[in-house]
Protein backbone atom coordinates (compact mmCIF):
# COMPACT_ATOMS: atom_id res chain seq x y z
CA UNK A 1 0.00 0.00 0.00
CA UNK A 2 0.76 3.60 -0.53
CA UNK A 3 1.25 6.16 2.11
CA UNK A 4 1.08 9.63 1.61
CA UNK A 5 2.83 12.47 3.72
CA UNK A 6 3.59 16.03 3.17
CA UNK A 7 3.82 17.39 6.93
CA UNK A 8 4.41 21.06 4.93
CA UNK A 9 1.21 21.24 2.61
CA UNK A 10 -1.05 22.65 5.20
CA UNK A 11 1.22 25.12 5.67
CA UNK A 12 1.85 26.33 2.61
CA UNK A 13 -2.03 26.06 1.79
CA UNK A 14 -2.58 28.65 4.85
CA UNK A 15 0.64 30.91 3.77
CA UNK A 16 -0.48 31.17 0.29
CA UNK A 17 -4.40 31.96 1.05
CA UNK A 18 -3.00 34.61 3.36
CA UNK A 19 0.07 36.25 1.53
CA UNK A 20 -1.25 35.32 -1.97
CA UNK A 21 1.56 33.47 -2.77
CA UNK A 22 3.22 30.02 -2.93
CA UNK A 23 5.41 29.49 -0.17
CA UNK A 24 7.75 27.09 -2.22
CA UNK A 25 7.08 25.67 -5.88
CA UNK A 26 4.21 23.24 -5.48
CA UNK A 27 5.08 19.31 -5.51
CA UNK A 28 5.15 17.15 -8.17
CA UNK A 29 1.44 16.71 -9.60
CA UNK A 30 0.88 12.46 -9.18
CA UNK A 31 -1.60 9.97 -9.65
CA UNK A 32 -1.71 6.61 -7.57
CA UNK A 33 -3.57 3.68 -8.58
CA UNK A 34 -3.52 -0.25 -8.21
CA UNK A 35 -4.03 -2.25 -11.36
CA UNK A 36 -3.92 -6.15 -10.28
CA UNK A 37 -1.03 -7.11 -8.21
CA UNK A 38 0.64 -3.63 -9.21
CA UNK A 39 0.43 -0.29 -7.77
CA UNK A 40 0.97 2.47 -10.63
CA UNK A 41 2.21 5.80 -9.84
CA UNK A 42 2.56 8.48 -12.66
CA UNK A 43 4.46 11.81 -11.65
CA UNK A 44 3.85 15.37 -13.86
CA UNK A 45 7.62 16.28 -15.43
CA UNK A 46 6.78 18.08 -18.66
CA UNK A 47 10.18 19.59 -19.91
CA UNK A 48 12.45 17.87 -18.02
CA UNK A 49 15.21 15.70 -19.74
CA UNK A 50 15.08 11.92 -18.89
CA UNK A 51 18.46 12.29 -17.88
CA UNK A 52 17.08 15.18 -15.14
CA UNK A 53 15.59 12.62 -13.55
CA UNK A 54 16.51 10.44 -10.11
CA UNK A 55 15.13 7.80 -8.57
CA UNK A 56 16.49 6.48 -4.96
CA UNK A 57 15.00 4.14 -2.77
CA UNK A 58 15.94 3.58 0.86
CA UNK A 59 14.03 1.63 3.82
CA UNK A 60 11.04 1.42 1.71
CA UNK A 61 11.00 5.58 0.97
CA UNK A 62 11.04 6.43 -3.28
CA UNK A 63 12.53 9.52 -4.17
CA UNK A 64 11.83 11.06 -7.62
CA UNK A 65 14.25 14.08 -7.90
CA UNK A 66 14.00 16.10 -10.92
CA UNK A 67 15.56 19.37 -12.49
CA UNK A 68 13.87 21.56 -15.42
CA UNK A 69 16.80 23.87 -16.66
CA UNK A 70 15.26 27.47 -18.04
CA UNK A 71 14.82 27.48 -21.75
CA UNK A 72 15.86 30.83 -22.37
CA UNK A 73 19.58 31.51 -22.53
CA UNK A 74 21.53 34.28 -20.33
CA UNK A 75 21.18 36.27 -23.49
CA UNK A 76 17.69 36.47 -23.99
CA UNK A 77 15.21 38.79 -22.66
CA UNK A 78 12.70 37.02 -20.58
CA UNK A 79 8.72 38.71 -20.59
CA UNK A 80 7.12 35.82 -19.07
CA UNK A 81 8.20 33.52 -17.23
CA UNK A 82 5.28 31.10 -15.39
CA UNK A 83 6.51 27.56 -15.80
CA UNK A 84 9.09 26.58 -12.94
CA UNK A 85 12.71 25.77 -13.33
CA UNK A 86 15.21 24.02 -11.05
CA UNK A 87 15.01 21.20 -8.84
CA UNK A 88 12.05 19.18 -7.85
CA UNK A 89 11.50 16.30 -5.39
CA UNK A 90 8.64 14.04 -4.25
CA UNK A 91 8.99 11.24 -1.67
CA UNK A 92 6.89 8.25 -1.09
CA UNK A 93 6.05 6.26 1.29
CA UNK A 94 5.96 2.44 0.27
CA UNK A 95 4.48 -0.18 2.68
CA UNK A 96 6.08 -3.18 3.49
CA UNK A 97 3.71 -5.05 1.05
CA UNK A 98 4.97 -3.28 -1.83
CA UNK A 99 8.32 -5.39 -4.06
CA UNK A 100 10.75 -2.30 -4.10
CA UNK A 101 13.01 -4.71 -5.99
CA UNK A 102 11.17 -4.74 -8.79
CA UNK A 103 9.90 -1.31 -9.36
CA UNK A 104 9.83 -0.55 -13.07
CA UNK A 105 9.93 3.32 -14.65
CA UNK A 106 9.28 4.95 -17.78
CA UNK A 107 9.06 8.11 -19.31
CA UNK A 108 6.92 8.99 -22.10
CA UNK A 109 5.59 12.27 -22.93
CA UNK A 110 6.19 14.24 -20.04
CA UNK A 111 5.05 11.69 -17.33
CA UNK A 112 6.85 9.80 -15.25
CA UNK A 113 5.54 5.87 -14.55
CA UNK A 114 6.42 3.92 -12.42
CA UNK A 115 4.89 -0.04 -11.64
CA UNK A 116 5.66 -1.41 -8.30
CA UNK A 117 4.66 -5.17 -7.55
CA UNK A 118 2.84 -6.38 -5.01
CA UNK A 119 5.33 -8.57 -3.25
CA UNK A 120 4.65 -12.33 -3.51
CA UNK A 121 4.57 -12.86 0.33
CA UNK A 122 1.87 -10.08 0.54
CA UNK A 123 -0.24 -11.98 -1.80
CA UNK A 124 -3.15 -14.69 -1.03
CA UNK A 125 -2.56 -18.00 -1.27
CA UNK A 126 -4.01 -21.17 -0.59
CA UNK A 127 -2.93 -23.62 2.25
CA UNK A 128 -3.87 -27.40 1.44
CA UNK A 129 -5.34 -29.11 4.95
CA UNK A 130 -4.10 -32.66 5.43
CA UNK A 131 -6.67 -34.76 7.50
CA UNK A 132 -8.78 -37.94 6.95
CA UNK A 133 -9.46 -39.17 2.88
CA UNK A 134 -9.63 -35.97 1.69
CA UNK A 135 -7.46 -32.54 1.42
CA UNK A 136 -9.29 -29.39 1.40
CA UNK A 137 -7.89 -26.21 0.28
CA UNK A 138 -8.74 -23.14 2.45
CA UNK A 139 -7.73 -18.77 1.84
CA UNK A 140 -4.90 -18.33 4.43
Amino acid sequence: MLMRTDPFRELDRLTQQVLGTAARPAAIPMDAFRSGDTFVVELDLPGVDPEAIDLDVEHNVLTVKAERRPSADADSEVLIAERPAGSFSRQLFLGETLDTERIDAAYEAGVLRLRIPVADQAKPRKIAISGGDTHQQIRG
